[in-house]
Order: C-alpha cells, then sequence, then structure tokens
C-alpha cells in the first residue's frame, strides 16, 4: 500500500512537472505584460467611454477586458468600480464575460500548451461572447446613458492615491514588477497550482478509452463541460492545463473549449454579484450569452479541426509555438514556483473582495 502511494504520487507530481515547464515561461512574460498594463493604461480615460448604453459602449468594454489579467473573481470589484463610474449595463456585462476568459497571462499560457490558433480562437471567441451579452442587455434592459455615481476618481495604478498626481519612471518600473509578481500571482498563483495538479491528476489516472468513449464528443459533451463549468471557481489560467490534458485523452477541442469559456466567466460569486447589483434580468442576460455562444462557437472550432486536421499547412499553424531550450523551462518553472510560494507565505489566506 505505502508503495503504491508513493508510485502514485510520484505519477502525478511527473505529469503535473512535465505541464508547469511548459506553461512557465509564457507565464513569466504574461504576468510582466500584465503590469505593463496595469500601471501604463489610464482607467479615468476608459470608463469615459464606457457610459453610453449603445453597441459602442459595449465594443470598447471587451477590447478593453481581453488583455487585463483578472479572474473571475477580482474582475467583480473592478467591474462594480466601472458601474460606479458610470458605465453602462451591458457594458459592464461585456467586461465581465471578456475579461476572465482571456487575460494576457491566459493567452500566452493557452498558447503554451494549446498553440496559436487555439490562442488566436478564444481570444476571438472571448470578444464576440462578451459583445453578444452587452448588446442582448443594452436590448433588454432599457437604460438611459449613465452618470458616475460618485465623484471618486479611479485609484493609481501603482499607489492607492485618487487624486491627479504622477510617478517617476523609476516609481513606474517598481509598480510593474510588484503587481505583475506580486499582487498578481499572489491571486492567481494558488488557482494555477491547483489547475497544475488536477491535470496531473486526470493524466495519471484517466484512461484516453475512457474520455473519448464517454466524454469524448458530441453537444453531449459540450453541455456536461457547460454544466459543470458555470457554478464552478476556475481562473482562465487554470483552466488550461485541464482542458489540455482532456484534449490529449480524447476529448473534442470544441468540449475542451466550452469549460474554457464557461468555467473562468462565471462562478457562484460573480452570478449572485450580478443579481445584486444588476438584477436578475441582467443576470439572466449573462448566463444566456455565455451558454449559447460558447457552445455554438465550441461547434465551430469542431467544424474547422474536422476540416483542416488532416492538412499539414494547418496543423503545423494550429501547434507552432517558439521553442524553448528545456534549461531554460525548467529556471522559469524554478523563479515561477518560488515566486508563488514566497506570495502565498507573504500574505497567506488574502483574497480579493468585493468592496475593492
Amino acid at each position: 500500500m505505502k508503495n503504491f502511494l508513493i508510485v502514485t504520487i510520484t505519477g502525478v507530481i511527473r505529469e503535473a512537472y512535465f505541464l508547469f515547464n511548459e506553461m512557465a515561461p509564457y507565464l513569466l512574460f504574461g504576468f510582466l505584460f500584465a503590469g505593463v498594463l496595469r500601471v501604463f493604461i489610464d482607467t479615468k480615460a476608459v470608463t469615459k467611454h464606457l457610459g453610453h448604453n449603445n453597441f459602442l459602449a459595449v465594443i470598447k468594454a471587451s477590447l478593453f477586458g481581453i488583455p487585463l489579467p483578472l479572474c473571475s473573481c477580482s474582475v467583480i470589484p473592478a467591474a462594480m468600480a466601472l458601474r460606479r463610474e458610470g458605465a453602462s449595463k451591458g457594458a459592464v456585462l461585456s467586461f465581465l464575460i471578456s475579461t476572465p476568459t482571456t487575460g494576457i497571462d491566459s493567452i500566452f499560457a493557452t498558447y503554451s500548451l494549446l498553440g496559436g490558433f487555439f490562442a488566436a480562437y478564444r481570444v476571438i471567441a472571448s470578444f464576440i461572447t462578451g459583445v453578444l451579452s452587452g448588446a442582448a442587455a443594452n436590448f433588454i434592459l432599457k437604460e438611459t446613458d449613465n452618470k458616475p455615481a460618485g465623484k471618486d476618481m479611479p485609484k493609481c495604478g501603482i499607489c492607492p492615491r485618487a487624486e491627479n498626481h504622477s510617478h517617476h519612471i523609476r516609481q513606474k518600473i517598481k509598480g510593474v514588477f510588484s503587481y505583475a509578481f506580486g499582487d498578481l500571482l499572489r491571486d492567481s498563483g494558488p488557482a494555477f497550482i491547483a489547475g497544475i495538479l488536477i491535470g496531473g491528476i486526470i493524466t495519471y489516472f484517466v484512461p484516453k478509452e475512457f474520455i473519448s468513449t464517454y466524454l469524448g464528443s458530441g453537444p453531449q459533451a459540450m453541455v456536461i463541460m457547460l454544466l459543470v463549468g458555470i457554478p464552478m471557481y476556475v481562473c482562465a489560467t487554470a483552466s488550461i492545463p485541464i482542458a489540455a490534458v482532456l484534449m490529449m485523452k480524447g476529448m473534442d477541442p470544441g468540449a475542451a473549449f466550452v469549460f474554457l469559456a464557461a468555467g473562468p466567466a462565471t462562478n457562484i460569486v460573480t452570478m449572485t454579484v450580478v443579481a445584486r447589483n444588476l438584477g436578475r434580468k441582467a443576470l439572466l442576460v449573462y448566463l444566456g450569452a455565455i451558454a449559447i455562444s460558447s457552445i455554438s462557437l465550441g461547434m465551430a472550432l469542431n467544424k474547422l479541426y474536422s476540416h483542416f486536421y488532416h492538412e499539414k499547412a494547418f496543423n503545423f499553424i494550429m501547434h507552432q509555438r517558439i521553442l524553448i531550450p528545456r534549461e531554460m523551462q525548467v529556471l522559469c518553472s524554478i523563479i515561477l514556483f518560488l515566486l508563488i510560494l514566497y506570495n502565498s507565505l507573504k500574505h497567506p489566506g488574502k483574497m480579493v473582495s468585493v468592496e475593492e
């Protein structure tokens, strides 16, 4: 029994280690880029464009949300802040969907395990889903153009001060690293490790024949992934190794995509906040847009895969990635793991508050 446990634990860790190595270099770069976005983007200027109850505001909200590295819980205070500053319900719903399903860190992570085509498709699908949700909200939830609820200015990306001020370039660079490898990594690091371990467990325990036979293809697989993903808390980055392993075991890319779309975009906390702050009709629009878009886009992805799968050129593009030497992957894995461990020990149990 003891030997069985040792062999099992070793096997799971080995599989998780391989996944971690593939993703670590891209994640480090993604986190760094996210820090740059955080410090150098003027959120006050952005919110001025989101207060109108029109289609353009919805498009802007979705485009603004795509690169932001916020998970399905940390996006809540950002979305509610946009609402308080005057963003329309349609723009808020668009932002709530497009933001947690992508993020610059998640884009690079998707690229690392699923290839450039899947990463690009995920970004486009996130934009479409966000726009569909916002447009439906504009049509169903009639409201006039909004005015900011208060006079509070958005907080600085470096310090808590809200009034107009500036920072020296050294302070900005320090702010980039502090947010990228401090705040952001503290919030998403533990969830990412959990996702990697779940991926390792699935790889080690679940036979390929089981996935391909009982959960591999067809609309039923997409519906199951949708029902699993909607109430579950899983961030965009942590969901990637799980989806990648399920695809390697025989699941259709469309079903894996539904999990990647529905899982990060929703959870019980987000649904509760949407119902309380935007109303039950807004919650129905929010869930309906995610369900319809994820399954429709999942079917479209399956069509693309089935049509191009045997063509070498497309297969090359789909899986093409920058080749990173194994030694560099291991070094990045060590750095990323130590940063996650350091942030977890420095701020144990810290959670993102809706009121932040």
